[in-house]
């Protein structure tokens, strides 16, 4: 599992969204060719479009639980609930090891308005990656996920 963590970690720093990072490393598991997983992961960088809401490695967790337990029956509340235990002990672990689940807490904006002014996202160069705590959240959020596959083949 370690490869997959350091696989996120270098996605992220070659310029791809930190919930496309995470959710890269571990969708060959679920049958989700790389290009896809990114597509399906390219809306919650920066906090959700940019919006600095859930942090976008956190929503890469979300995504991975959907894969790996989510229902797919409608009526399934037995499913559902499973789901949802599963996707608030992994934000949990999360936001023990990392004091928030949002991003403008992380990036320490807290205070600042949600809504960015421009879609834009930052160029990413080294003065970006120095600044920022989220190659680090990457690898978190990698880690977690990887314990949580971990525990869960025993």
């Amino acid at each position: 599992m370690e490869d997959r963590i350091q696989h996120a970690v270098e996605l992220f720093m070659s310029g791809y969204g930190c919930s496309q990072s995470v959710v890269a490393a571990f969708a060959d598991l679920y049958g989700l060719d790389d290009t896809m997983a990114k597509r399906i992961a390219a809306g919650f960088g920066g906090g959700v479009g940019r919006m600095r809401m859930m942090c976008g490695t956190v929503s890469g967790l979300v995504i991975l639980a959907g894969l790996d337990c989510g229902q797919t029956e409608g009526d399934d509340r037995e499913g559902k609930a499973a789901c949802y235990k599963v996707v608030q002990e992994l934000l949990e672990t999360f936001r023990q090891r990392n004091g928030s689940i949002i991003c403008a807490e992380l990036l320490g904006l807290n205070g600042c308005p949600v809504v960015k002014t421009t879609y834009v996202p930052d160029e990413r160069n080294a003065e970006y990656y120095k600044k920022r705590p989220c190659a680090q959240k990457v690898e978190s959020a990698a880690r977690i996920f990887a314990e949580y596959l971990q525990d869960k083949l025993g």
